[in-house]
């Protein structure tokens, strides 16, 4: 159970009041003993005692009165302090009950906030380490399938176990495809670790975002024509400017464009679209593909998952997972955000990025 930080006094309890009053009834309640019990004893005509007896029994009757009208305040406080020594020792589902709506209740509430805060604080932390030990082991896969493809090969022209010409040229061919890929990986894989270890500040300008992203489909095009795919624009003629990171922008939507393509069916489509309103701009990259899974959509965007290789165009190499991963952090990094929307097989990705407004006034 989650505790929000909200004030449980609402005017009409307070631990202060609780305490004014228990000492006003004990005090009253000593008086009457003691005035009872000097009556008793002026009877017995033992006059000479009233003064010691009387005032002895008055502070024990106000002591014991006052324990009766708190006790339950100390019993709460000691539960308080039982529930900071659970949370202390390492038990951190343990929860401490709210029985009171006044400072002690908002003492509670603070102390299970404090456990829920460290109970998250850990379980980031062993998520994060369990990250770094999916890198490692995806990396070392990435990594090893092309390394290992490249010896062999080199292996085999060493040894000159190639049958003619041709076969060797084949061979060089695909250690050279082979070596090109190995470095994309590393590259990407680069580019992933500055990005997310924030030594990668933002180099910020201000854009003129229609003609950039004019600029990436027209060099994008070709590219999609030779994998048989059609290049749909639907650019908005507005001249809107975004404050962004001109390389890590266009790292972004070429990943974008670059996953479109990957996953197409062939031949097919590929549609942008740009739009804005009053806040902020929208891109959006769609693709008739394979349908996939709720929990693959949910992956998609996670570090090192890539989708069923069957789906992947065998012209275009597949990546180490990252790209997706890459371009949300980068757009995340950008004060904006990145949605998936997919129906049976139609996949519509769409930046969201804050538009500057005194340029949206004078574009007007």
């Amino acid at each position: 159970m989650k505790y929000k930080m909200t004030t449980l006094l609402n005017g009409k309890k307070s631990i202060r009041l609780d305490l004014f009053w228990s000492c006003i009834y004990s005090f009253v309640l000593s008086f009457l003993v003691g005035a009872y019990l000097a009556n008793y004893i002026n009877q017995l005509e033992y006059g000479y005692l009233f003064n010691i007896a009387n005032l002895t029994i008055m502070v024990l009757t106000f002591i014991l009165f006052f324990y009766l009208f708190t006790r339950r305040i100390v019993r709460y406080l000691l539960t308080l302090a039982n529930g900071l020594n659970q949370i202390s020792s390492g038990n951190l589902q343990y929860r401490v009950p709210i029985q009171r709506q006044d400072e002690l209740g908002n003492v509670a509430l603070s102390i299970n906030h404090m456990a829920d805060q460290m109970e998250q604080l850990i379980q980031k932390e062993r998520k994060m380490e369990q990250s770094k030990m999916e890198l490692i082991t995806g990396v070392s896969h990435d990594l090893r399938t092309p390394l290992t493809s490249i010896i062999g090969y080199v292996d085999l022209l060493r040894t000159r176990a190639f049958r003619d010409e041709q076969e060797y040229e084949r061979f060089i061919e695909n250690t050279y495809n082979k070596a090109i890929y190995l470095k994309d990986l590393i590259d990407e894989l680069f580019e992933y670790t500055r990005l997310t270890s924030n030594i990668a500040p933002l180099h910020l300008q201000t854009i003129k975002i229609k003609e950039l992203l004019e600029q990436m489909l027209f060099e994008f095009e070709p590219i999609a024509q030779e994998n048989q795919v059609t290049l749909i624009k639907k650019i908005n003629q507005s001249e809107i400017h975004l404050e962004i990171d001109n390389e890590k922008f266009v790292r972004a939507i070429d990943n974008l464009l670059m996953n479109a393509l990957k996953f197409s069916i062939k031949p097919g489509e590929i549609s942008v679209s740009m739009t804005y309103d009053v806040q902020f701009l929208y891109i959006t990259i769609e693709n008739m593909g394979t349908p996939i899974t709720k929990q693959q959509e949910e992956q998609l965007f996670e570090r090192f998952y890539k989708v069923d290789i069957s789906r992947n165009t065998q012209s275009i190499m597949t990546g180490a997972g990252l790209g997706l991963s890459i371009t949300q952090n980068i757009i995340q990094q950008h004060g904006g955000e990145i949605t998936l929307s997919h129906q049976t097989g139609h996949f519509a990705f769409t930046v969201k990025l804050p538009i500057l407004h005194d340029f949206f006034r004078n574009s007007l």
